[in-house]
Protein backbone atom coordinates (compact mmCIF):
# COMPACT_ATOMS: atom_id res chain seq x y z
CA UNK A 1 0.00 0.00 0.00
CA UNK A 2 1.57 3.06 -1.41
CA UNK A 3 -0.65 5.87 0.98
CA UNK A 4 0.58 9.78 0.35
CA UNK A 5 0.52 11.63 3.37
CA UNK A 6 -1.06 15.32 3.32
CA UNK A 7 -1.60 17.49 6.05
CA UNK A 8 -4.53 19.22 6.33
CA UNK A 9 -5.06 22.59 8.23
CA UNK A 10 -5.41 23.06 11.67
CA UNK A 11 -7.62 25.33 12.87
CA UNK A 12 -6.03 26.23 15.76
CA UNK A 13 -3.41 29.28 15.02
CA UNK A 14 0.71 28.39 14.66
CA UNK A 15 2.41 29.50 17.72
CA UNK A 16 5.00 32.43 17.60
CA UNK A 17 8.44 32.30 18.19
CA UNK A 18 10.79 35.04 19.25
CA UNK A 19 13.82 35.16 17.94
CA UNK A 20 16.01 32.69 20.55
CA UNK A 21 13.09 32.38 22.35
CA UNK A 22 11.09 28.75 23.00
CA UNK A 23 7.96 28.43 20.73
CA UNK A 24 5.14 29.99 21.51
CA UNK A 25 6.63 33.19 23.79
CA UNK A 26 7.39 37.02 23.32
CA UNK A 27 9.43 39.05 25.62
CA UNK A 28 6.79 41.38 27.09
CA UNK A 29 5.28 44.49 25.50
CA UNK A 30 5.81 43.24 22.47
CA UNK A 31 3.59 43.87 19.22
CA UNK A 32 1.53 40.69 19.25
CA UNK A 33 2.20 39.45 22.83
CA UNK A 34 -1.59 39.78 24.01
CA UNK A 35 -3.62 36.85 23.57
CA UNK A 36 -6.78 38.37 21.20
CA UNK A 37 -9.58 39.14 22.39
CA UNK A 38 -8.72 40.31 25.38
CA UNK A 39 -8.14 44.19 26.57
CA UNK A 40 -6.36 45.96 23.65
CA UNK A 41 -9.21 47.17 21.98
CA UNK A 42 -9.47 50.83 19.80
CA UNK A 43 -10.48 53.69 21.34
CA UNK A 44 -14.52 54.15 19.98
CA UNK A 45 -15.10 57.43 17.91
CA UNK A 46 -18.48 59.30 18.24
CA UNK A 47 -18.97 57.50 14.11
CA UNK A 48 -18.65 54.23 15.71
CA UNK A 49 -21.82 54.53 17.93
CA UNK A 50 -19.70 55.73 21.69
CA UNK A 51 -17.76 58.15 23.15
CA UNK A 52 -14.36 59.17 21.73
CA UNK A 53 -11.61 58.01 24.00
CA UNK A 54 -7.88 59.11 24.81
CA UNK A 55 -5.27 56.73 24.85
CA UNK A 56 -5.13 56.66 28.35
CA UNK A 57 -8.53 55.88 29.30
CA UNK A 58 -7.77 52.96 27.00
CA UNK A 59 -4.54 51.89 28.57
CA UNK A 60 -6.76 52.48 32.02
CA UNK A 61 -5.59 55.92 32.82
CA UNK A 62 -7.28 58.69 34.21
CA UNK A 63 -9.39 60.97 31.96
CA UNK A 64 -8.21 64.20 31.13
CA UNK A 65 -10.02 67.03 31.45
CA UNK A 66 -9.85 70.26 29.26
CA UNK A 67 -7.06 73.14 30.63
CA UNK A 68 -9.33 75.70 32.31
CA UNK A 69 -9.33 79.05 30.37
CA UNK A 70 -7.90 82.08 32.09
CA UNK A 71 -10.01 84.59 32.99
CA UNK A 72 -9.84 87.34 30.47
CA UNK A 73 -7.92 90.49 33.09
CA UNK A 74 -4.90 87.48 33.79
CA UNK A 75 -4.75 86.54 29.85
CA UNK A 76 -4.60 90.41 29.16
CA UNK A 77 -1.88 90.86 32.23
CA UNK A 78 0.30 87.97 30.50
CA UNK A 79 0.03 89.64 27.19
CA UNK A 80 1.02 93.12 28.32
CA UNK A 81 4.11 91.99 30.51
CA UNK A 82 5.74 89.90 27.36
CA UNK A 83 5.30 93.47 25.51
CA UNK A 84 6.49 95.72 28.70
CA UNK A 85 9.64 92.99 28.95
CA UNK A 86 10.53 92.91 25.55
CA UNK A 87 9.69 89.79 24.42
CA UNK A 88 6.97 90.61 22.25
CA UNK A 89 6.57 93.79 19.69
CA UNK A 90 4.26 96.28 20.82
CA UNK A 91 2.63 96.04 17.26
CA UNK A 92 1.41 92.21 18.97
CA UNK A 93 -1.26 94.40 21.13
CA UNK A 94 -2.64 96.35 17.67
CA UNK A 95 -5.98 94.40 17.80
CA UNK A 96 -6.10 94.02 21.32
CA UNK A 97 -6.19 97.38 22.61
CA UNK A 98 -8.48 100.82 22.05
CA UNK A 99 -8.46 104.45 22.37
CA UNK A 100 -5.01 105.66 23.76
CA UNK A 101 -4.03 102.85 25.08
CA UNK A 102 -1.89 101.52 22.14
CA UNK A 103 -0.35 105.00 22.36
CA UNK A 104 0.94 104.26 25.94
CA UNK A 105 2.57 101.47 25.34
CA UNK A 106 4.37 102.62 22.69
CA UNK A 107 5.69 105.12 25.28
CA UNK A 108 5.79 102.79 28.01
CA UNK A 109 7.28 100.03 26.56
CA UNK A 110 11.20 101.45 25.43
CA UNK A 111 11.45 103.14 29.16
CA UNK A 112 10.09 100.58 31.15
CA UNK A 113 12.39 98.51 34.08
CA UNK A 114 11.03 95.48 33.13
CA UNK A 115 13.60 95.29 30.16
CA UNK A 116 16.37 94.61 32.13
CA UNK A 117 18.86 91.80 31.26
CA UNK A 118 18.07 90.43 34.43
CA UNK A 119 16.23 87.22 35.46
CA UNK A 120 12.54 87.42 33.24
CA UNK A 121 9.45 89.18 34.74
CA UNK A 122 6.70 86.89 36.28
CA UNK A 123 2.90 87.45 36.79
CA UNK A 124 2.35 86.86 40.51
CA UNK A 125 -1.07 87.77 41.00
CA UNK A 126 -3.83 89.52 39.29
CA UNK A 127 -6.86 90.93 40.28
CA UNK A 128 -9.83 93.13 39.20
CA UNK A 129 -12.97 94.94 40.02
CA UNK A 130 -15.54 94.76 38.11
CA UNK A 131 -17.66 98.16 36.77
CA UNK A 132 -20.83 96.48 36.01
CA UNK A 133 -23.15 99.27 34.35
CA UNK A 134 -19.91 100.28 32.20
CA UNK A 135 -19.11 97.09 30.99
CA UNK A 136 -15.32 97.70 32.13
CA UNK A 137 -12.68 95.51 34.36
CA UNK A 138 -9.98 97.86 36.04
CA UNK A 139 -7.17 95.11 36.73
CA UNK A 140 -3.63 95.62 38.91
CA UNK A 141 -1.12 93.11 38.83
CA UNK A 142 2.11 92.27 40.58
CA UNK A 143 4.75 91.53 39.02
CA UNK A 144 8.31 89.83 40.11
CA UNK A 145 11.63 90.77 38.71
CA UNK A 146 14.39 88.61 40.54
CA UNK A 147 13.85 90.46 44.68
CA UNK A 148 11.84 93.80 43.16
CA UNK A 149 8.25 93.51 42.78
CA UNK A 150 6.43 96.11 40.42
CA UNK A 151 2.69 96.73 39.80
CA UNK A 152 0.84 97.37 36.73
CA UNK A 153 -2.54 98.24 36.06
CA UNK A 154 -4.83 98.30 33.40
CA UNK A 155 -8.67 99.11 32.45
CA UNK A 156 -10.52 96.17 29.74
CA UNK A 157 -13.85 97.58 28.07
CA UNK A 158 -15.98 95.31 26.46
CA UNK A 159 -16.36 95.94 22.79
CA UNK A 160 -19.68 95.43 20.66
CA UNK A 161 -18.09 92.23 19.46
CA UNK A 162 -18.18 91.13 22.84
CA UNK A 163 -14.31 91.10 23.03
CA UNK A 164 -12.10 92.44 25.50
CA UNK A 165 -9.79 95.40 24.93
CA UNK A 166 -7.28 96.97 26.53
CA UNK A 167 -8.36 100.95 27.03
CA UNK A 168 -5.34 102.37 30.01
CA UNK A 169 -2.30 100.96 31.12
CA UNK A 170 0.09 102.22 34.28
CA UNK A 171 2.94 100.74 35.28
CA UNK A 172 5.21 101.50 38.93
CA UNK A 173 3.00 105.32 38.26
CA UNK A 174 5.02 105.37 34.38
CA UNK A 175 2.09 106.17 32.02
CA UNK A 176 0.65 109.07 34.17
CA UNK A 177 0.08 112.48 33.20
CA UNK A 178 2.22 113.27 36.29
CA UNK A 179 4.85 111.29 34.56
CA UNK A 180 4.79 112.34 31.15
CA UNK A 181 4.96 116.31 32.43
Amino acid sequence: MNATLTATPSPLPRPRTAPGGPAGTRPRGAAGSRPRGTGGTRPRTPAQGGPARTPAQAQGGPARTAPRALPPHTVFAERLLAVLSGERPVHWMLGHTVGDAYEQLVRLAPETPLRSHGPRPVLRRCSVQVHAPEGALEAFATIATGARLRAMAFRLERGEDQRWRCAAVELDGLGTAAHRA
